[in-house]
């Protein structure tokens, strides 16, 4: 059984009068080639004994909300590289079957490619990241560009590409990541600190004739805050008063946000809530008063999770729409280490922070103590620009590939040893043809456990609600 290396990888020490050189460290990531080549990472072979793909999505359904649990099948139903962006849990448990070097970093755990694209900075700059945190913890840097390299031959094969095409482009996030990281092992960290993938970074690497599509695309975001956006779409008259309209059964009051009692349970939650934001934060937010809360149903493998959108309003009732996502533990958990958080909001929220260049304002966490669930909250968009990539050809689907593995190089970097890790790598293509050959492996398998799915429906095993 191939799993994490006995024996750690180096991990500088803290304390800077002890910590080994740049060279040193590049050197200690050389060596690791020894125990673990890098050819090692092309194979995936299903472990013998592996769990039933539908027992874990089964298990880590147990405190969903039961009525939303049949729309997250139907959504994994559709395609195996949606299947494949709803099963984070059955990867990381086959991840953890999988060589690796023993070096962590501050890992996405769910590094897939929607999970990549543009949004708004606080001082209103756009930039191009990772945004989706729910299952950050440290570990294995090799989980996070496995998962990435095999969404992206998926999300070629659900657009129609040839298979070569698919790991081509996975070969390229692959070489985009390790180059990067070469370059960014090479900074100071200040620099690594402040860099980031701008706008205008990846308006560059198009080809003339897809610039200006996505320049109107940008411009068109920074008009309007995401909230003015959101507000004719989920807000209105509702009773004679300003309200979240329902939309069953993707937006909805429940019964208990129909209680008198309600209102307080929010209010406290907002309290306790503002207490994890900062002095400026705080004062920001208190120009807003609470007008209306509800659930929502986001992404496919957090629908089922309990994800409230709550609609402030200023003076001038200019519109703030907040998110309190529910954060348990992470899928990583039982295959790493637990979090060093006793909190999973907050958890969520350090991970971001370590990970992203910039992160919202508003970003938070908070428990709801009449019903013990742990959230983190920000807001519900801001000025996000969504990656079409179920329109990418083969030549936007490689493009696309070396940007998020340029984000995810950056990432890693900030948060983990870009010296050890990159003196790993080197500078052959071993590494980003071993990444293609997993990726293609390991999406057939994804094929496989969506066939399971389809399966397990029709035998009634699983209910599922396809959405018109």
């Amino acid at each position: 059984m191939d799993r994490t290396l006995d024996v750690p990888g180096p991990v500088a020490p803290k304390g800077p009068a002890l910590a080994p050189s740049p060279k040193d460290r590049a050197a200690a990531g050389k060596a690791l080639r020894d125990r673990v080549p890098r050819i090692r990472h092309a194979a995936w072979k299903k472990a013998e004994g592996r769990a039933d793909p539908i027992d874990l999505l089964h298990a880590a359904d147990a405190d969903r909300v039961p009525e939303l649990v049949p729309i997250r099948y139907g959504r994994m139903l559709q395609s195996p590289f949606a299947f494949y962006r709803g099963a984070a849990g059955v990867m990381a448990a086959d991840l953890a079957e999988t060589p690796n070097t023993g070096i962590k970093v501050q890992a996405c755990g769910d590094c897939h490619l929607m999970n990549f694209g543009g949004f708004a900075t606080p001082e209103r700059n756009v930039i191009f990241d990772i945004n989706d945190f729910d299952e950050t913890l440290p570990a294995p840097w090799e989980w996070d560009i496995k998962r990435l390299a095999a969404s992206i031959v998926l999300a070629a094969r659900a657009n129609g590409l040839s298979a070569g095409k698919g790991r081509d482009a996975a070969v390229a996030c692959a070489r985009s990541y390790r180059k990067r990281l070469r370059e960014f092992s090479q900074l100071h960290p200040l620099e690594v600190w402040y860099a980031r993938v701008t706008a205008q970074d990846v308006i560059e690497t198009l080809p003339p004739n897809r610039q200006a599509f996505v320049q109107q695309r940008l411009d068109k975001a920074m008009k309007q805050s995401g909230s003015e956006m959101d507000f004719p779409k989920l807000a209105g008259m509702v009773g004679g008063r300003i309200g979240i309209r329902d939309t069953p059964p993707l937006i909805f009051h429940p019964d208990t946000a129909r209680v008198s009692e309600f209102e307080a349970v929010i209010e406290q939650v907002l309290v306790d809530y503002r207490k994890t934001l900062s002095e400026d934060r705080r004062a920001l937010l208190d120009r807003y008063r609470y007008v209306d809360a509800a659930l929502k149903v986001v992404g496919i493998g957090s629908v089922g999770r309990r994800c409230w959108i709550a609609l402030m309003m200023s003076e001038s009732n200019h519109p703030l729409f907040l998110q309190f996502k529910e954060a348990v533990e992470s899928v990583l958990e039982p295959y790493a280490e637990k979090s060093e958080y006793p909190h999973h909001g907050q958890r969520v929220v350090m991970g971001q922070r370590l990970m992203q260049p910039a992160s919202d304002l508003f970003l938070g966490w908070v428990t709801n103590e009449a019903t013990g669930k742990q959230f983190y909250a920000r807001q519900l968009r801001d000025a996000k620009i969504k990656p079409l990539v179920e329109t990418f050809d083969t030549e936007l689907m490689t493009i696309y590939a070396k940007t998020c593995g340029w984000s995810l190089a950056r990432a890693h970097a900030k948060a983990g040893d870009a010296c050890t890790i990159s003196g790993y790598l080197g500078t052959s293509d071993q590494f980003e043809e071993a990444m293609g050959d997993f990726a293609t492996a390991y999406a057939d398998q994804a094929e496989r456990d969506h066939a399971a799915l389809k399966s397990a429906v029709r035998r009634g095993k699983v209910i599922a609600f396809q959405e018109a």
